[in-house]
């Protein structure tokens, strides 16, 4: 533990996940400030807000000058702006983006130098299920695979997609169109997205799952060479991949993200009541002093379901919370020395023991397999 490096933390876009992060932040005792296109001094926020141009670059760069760190909750497009400014004002940088180009652009400003901490895909996927991946690797002396899936869904899904758009569009149609990096053989690849579909069970539920783009963040470059499989899929009810291939494919949607964005939310708006499931897998040969079958083959597994839960007074849908308390708990190791406190910070560096004993991460602590 070393001394606090972090007092005051900028948080730009106060949407669905934005506004909790800010939130979490202030209860944790940073000085926060929420930066929103939208003025939002009349809803009595516990921390101050401004009306700031994200677009604009000098605005955002001066939004920003007193702030030791800054989360970005915005769109992906927008992400790489707040970042290139983060790094000029030396300003702790963090993200929830699923979007490979502007990590790649986060990862060359860290390469250039950089005296603090830039950590991009922070959120649920990539983020926290990579942390959760990666932290059960540490039990086994040789890997096999790793097979992370996460599934944000309704409770009670109507249709035959069984879905609602409780995230971003844009981030939906991109995890489903663009393609995918996996490790097959110990090599990284690039395959499809919406292929190799499986059945998957959690407490009873019966799931398909197909593989996604952007879930994985680091982790094909982190265990090429060490594991001989490794993917990330997304979760869903049986049937909804089959409607989706429909849908871009024979419906010609493929090449109109914009509009098939607009009319699935259409179609599939958000719901109140959702439900997140976690599934990390990880295969091999367990180390010599592990408690059971020491340098046996093994599979260890780390399921969950999470639910809307009450914070600070108010009932946040499961895919708000998960996402901005794991940003909020990586922010809170890099504050409390247990991360690196400057340089890039990949998600499969993260211990998962330490991140749940920060104030925020200790949210996720006690949840029971369903």
């Amino acid at each position: 533990m070393g001394e606090a490096v972090i007092d005051t933390v900028t948080v730009m876009g106060l949407g669905k996940v934005g506004e909790l992060v800010a939130r979490l932040l202030s209860t944790s005792g940073f000085e926060v400030c929420g930066l929103d296109a939208a003025d939002r001094s009349a809803l009595s926020l516990p921390f101050a807000t401004a009306v700031v141009d994200v677009r604009d670059g000098d605005a955002v760069a001066h939004a920003m000058r007193r702030a030791d760190a800054v989360v970005s909750c915005l769109p992906f497009h927008l992400n790489t702006r707040v970042a290139e400014a983060a790094h000029r004002a030396g300003v702790h940088y963090f993200d929830l983006t699923e979007d490979v180009a502007t990590t790649t652009r986060v990862r060359e400003l860290a390469a250039a130098g950089a005296d603090t901490v830039l950590a991009p895909q922070c959120g649920l996927a990539p983020g926290l299920i990579g942390i959760i991946g990666a932290s059960l690797t540490r039990q086994f002396a040789d890997v096999r695979s790793i097979e992370l899936k996460v599934g944000a869904l309704p409770q009670n899904p109507v249709g035959l997609l069984g879905y609602a758009f409780n995230w971003s569009p844009e981030g939906v149609v991109n995890e489903y169109l663009n393609d995918c990096e996996v490790v097959r053989g110990g090599v990284r690849k690039l395959v499809p997205a919406m292929t190799e579909l499986e059945r998957v069970v959690i407490g009873g539920h019966v799931f398909e799952a197909a593989l996604t783009s952007g879930g994985l963040g680091t982790m094909c470059e982190t265990y090429e060479g060490v594991v001989q499989r490794l993917d990330y899929k997304t979760l869903r009810y049986p049937g909804h991949f089959k409607q989706m291939r429909f849908f871009f494919d024979e419906l010609g949607m493929r090449d109109r993200r914009d509009l098939a964005g607009e009319l699935l939310v259409a179609a599939k708006p958000p719901v109140d009541s959702d439900v997140v499931y976690l599934h990390a897998a990880v295969g091999g040969r367990l180390r010599d002093d592990a408690p059971d079958a020491p340098g046996q083959p093994f599979r260890k597994e780390y399921v969950r379901a999470y639910e809307p839960r009450e914070i600070d007074g108010r009932t946040w849908r499961a895919i708000s919370w998960t996402t901005a308390a794991s940003a909020v708990a990586v922010l809170e190791m890099v504050n409390g020395g247990e991360l690196p406190r400057s340089g890039f910070v990949a998600q499969e560096q993260i211990d998962f023991a330490t991140f749940l004993t920060t104030r925020t991460g200790a949210l996720f602590a006690g949840l029971q397999t369903p």
